[in-house]
């Protein structure tokens, strides 16, 4: 309206008087009817037959061409950024929609799967969440694409030279018997506090993590609080820093921990022994393995019409707990970028060709051979 107002003050400078009426009535006239056809078609486009913009909550963002902006959530770990950007590079340079990352934790994206306002997570992990995952489901809005990868494990854990040794570093196993967590008692000295001389120490998780609690039963339960001290590491850095350390020093170690990481993918951990996991056993005490952790993909149900072809990828979209691990030991090593990650993942393993056609192979192929 302001350039019009210009261009008709221009035109009074050589123009009649009632010329120059006519011609602003004019104006005004088509710029009504411009604005009123307008509106029309901005109000048409919200009635579902196309999704909304990105990350109004309405189920995603219209896109260049007729393909919508498919938005991915991304948590706080590493490795579900990692997996977003593999899935997220083939979707884009593949079939061909643009892609976007929403970050959140996992309730808020839980949210956003059920009211379209994020499309696709590569990694859920419903156990931490079971009563609002299961609410999820029984909505109808969310949908669970399969595994990701295997279930994830969780336990205690020592360097593998504690039991092997590493020849190579000339270091001689230091617990060679050593297979379950019942055979601690017997090697805690190996593992002695220094701060609290006479017990070992058990590098548990940080206080406010759920398994923090859990690891303080568990040493009770196996009747081994009277021989290890739960050794608060402050965080997750203050964790991973105690592991390098102490494998880089050749040092004793022992201490919870999980897969996949940067860690697992580095450094070769041995998972000690536990009675198997049961329902009864867990909640009677906790002397026994953690539950597995289930990893999935899931989805807002309407990717089903919005993106038919994406849906069949992500369903056969699978990888394993080494290669997770490695890709997240590699982004470690390059610097801590996801997409970088992502690159290296799909030049490294070539398990995707086979979750898409021939023509979407042959365009990401392509895409990949022009990153750096």
């Amino acid at each position: 309206m302001n350039t019009a107002a210009w261009r008709a003050a221009d035109g009074r400078r050589r123009a009649p008087r009632v010329r120059t009426w006519a011609l602003s009535l004019l104006t005004l006239v088509l710029f009504l009817f411009t604005a009123a056809c307008g509106n029309g078609a901005r109000g048409s486009g919200n009635t579902g037959d196309a999704p909304p913009a990105a990350g109004d909550g309405n189920g995603g963002g219209a896109a260049a061409g007729d393909k919508p902006t498919l938005v991915f959530g991304d948590f706080s770990w590493d490795s579900v950024q990692v997996h977003n950007r593999i899935a997220g590079f083939i979707i884009e340079h593949g079939y061909g929609y643009p892609v976007d990352y929403k970050f959140g934790d996992t309730i808020p994206i839980l949210q956003g799967l059920q009211d379209g306002s994020v499309h696709i997570t590569m990694e859920m992990w419903p156990d931490n969440i079971r009563e609002a995952w299961q609410k999820a489901l029984d909505s109808g809005k969310v949908l669970d694409l399969g595994q990701n990868y295997p279930e994830s494990p969780q336990g205690w854990y020592v360097p593998a030279y504690v039991i092997k040794g590493d020849p190579e570093r000339g270091i001689e196993p230091m617990a060679p018997d050593l297979r379950s967590v019942q055979d601690l008692e017997r090697y805690w000295q190996l593992f002695e506090d220094p701060s609290e001389p006479g017990k070992g120490r058990f590098y548990n998780c940080p206080t406010g993590w759920v398994c923090s609690d859990i690891n303080a039963q568990k040493l009770k339960a196996y009747g081994l609080d009277d021989h290890f001290t739960a050794f608060n590491p402050g965080s997750e850095a203050g964790l991973n820093t105690s592991i390098t350390t102490a494998y880089r020093q050749g040092k004793p170690w022992v201490g919870y921990y999980w897969e996949p990481t940067w860690i697992t993918g580095k450094y070769e951990l041995i998972r000690l022994e536990e009675p198997a996991y049961s329902e009864e056993c867990w909640n009677s005490g906790k002397a026994c393995a953690y539950p597995p952790s289930q990893v999935l993909v899931a989805a807002n149900s309407r990717l089903q019409d919005m993106a038919p072809d994406v849906v069949e990828f992500l369903k056969k979209y699978e990888t394993t707990l080494d290669q997770t691990a490695a890709a997240l030991a590699y982004m470690e090593e390059q610097g801590g970028d996801p997409a970088g990650a992502a690159h290296w993942f799909l030049k490294t393993y070539h398990d995707w060709e086979q979750w898409v056609p021939a023509e979407v192979h042959q365009r990401v192929k392509q895409a990949l051979e022009e990153v750096n």
